[in-house]
């Protein structure tokens, strides 16, 4: 298959899609319904050291989580939730905040992910990787079970980014949706080049990291995802 532009634009664009034709989260009952996105946070800034901000003034305390409500008082507006729902919403729900609501972020994981599976389940897969559909582990576990496989090989894939020593598992890869930008660098204890190659837009590309690899960055490629069984 041939991947013409990034996989963040088909995510959006996919998504975009589902929100307009008014998808409901699959097997959801009660009190649940399609919600608000759910957004991946951004990261933080580099520390500038402790009591400080990066300008060099004063930091502000840090502030603690707000309490969240326990698992009795877990209940909607109306209707009720099934267990699974409520398992999902456990330590999550802040106090004074509705639980329907959260509920919904979780749903609305579910159905965009449903939607990608349909449309590429490699950009599926590379959405959970780069942490473009967040929250996805705990909306899996709970309210679409059948999207575990996902999962599974997220946890051996890799996003953009240098990885090095443990991070590094060997075995044969190929990109999801790299820009006309990609490239890869893979490097052994000596810091020697293994491999290293780019990618076009239009074109997959395939990787082989070997077990001497002490090093593997990636720039462009948005994300690798395993060949077979890596163990």
């Amino acid at each position: 298959m041939r991947y013409p532009f990034r996989a963040g634009a088909v995510v959006v664009a996919l998504t975009a899609a589902l929100a307009a034709c008014g998808s409901s989260a699959e097997g959801h009952k009660g009190a649940s319904g399609a919600g608000p996105s759910a957004t991946r946070a951004p990261l933080a800034a580099p520390s500038a050291g402790p009591g400080t901000t990066a300008s060099g003034g004063p930091s502000a305390p840090p502030t603690s989580e707000p309490p969240k409500l326990p698992k009795d008082e877990l209940t909607p507006a109306s209707g009720s939730f099934t267990r699974k729902q409520k398992e999902y919403l456990v330590d999550r729900v802040p106090r004074g905040m509705d639980p329907a609501a959260v509920l919904q972020t979780g749903q609305e994981t579910c159905d965009r992910l449903r939607f990608l599976v349909k449309a590429d389940r490699d950009v599926a897969v590379g959405a959970i990787v780069t942490g473009e559909i967040a929250d996805a582990e705990p909306a899996v576990e709970h309210l679409c079970t059948q999207h575990r496989g996902l999962l599974r090989e997220a946890a051996r894939g890799y996003a953009d980014g240098t990885y090095r020593n443990d991070q590094i598992r060997p075995g044969r890869y190929h990109d999801v949706s790299p820009t006309g930008d990609c490239t890869w660098r893979i490097t052994g204890a000596d810091g020697r080049t293994l491999v290293s190659g780019s990618a076009s837009a239009s074109k997959r590309a395939t990787i082989n990291v070997p077990q001497q690899a002490r090093a593997f960055t990636s720039t462009g490629c948005y994300a690798w995802l395993p060949e077979g069984d890596l163990g």
